[in-house]
């Protein structure tokens, strides 16, 4: 929950390549008080079978920059050893990005949605609602 001292950060992962949410993902926070200023890791969670992550911590007062940390690359690993299971002869590379970092500025007061799609080979994301 965002404050008038403070930001807030929320996101969620859409895996793009099946059109379901990506569940089980390490996703780490860290925040800095201006260009200069040092990143603090904040701590982090994984997403739910929706692929939210709902309990990310508070950002502390004074954040101007928020970086997102996503690990993507065991999330991959597993759907391919799923889909070796279902079909041997699948065969896939992984993970081309195996995390995805995502650094943004935020303004004390706001709430800001970090939504990333995903696929094994590239991603977007965008400021959500």
């Amino acid at each position: 929950m965002s404050t008038d001292t403070t930001a807030s950060v929320s996101t969620h992962i859409l895996d793009t390549s099946i059109g379901r949410p990506a569940e089980g993902v390490a996703i780490t926070l860290a925040a800095r008080k201006g260009l200069d200023g040092e990143w603090i890791s904040l701590g982090g969670s994984a997403t739910d079978a929706d692929g939210r992550c709902k309990d990310l911590p508070a950002l502390p007062e004074e954040t101007t920059h928020v970086r997102l940390d996503f690990e993507v690359e065991e999330y991959f690993s597993k759907k391919q050893a799923e889909a070796q299971q279902d079909a041997p002869r699948v065969r896939d590379s992984g993970a081309f990005f195996p995390e995805v970092a995502i650094t943004f500025a935020v303004k004390p007061g706001e709430h800001y949605h970090v939504p990333l799609l995903l696929n094994p080979f590239g991603y977007s994301v965008y400021r959500g609602s």
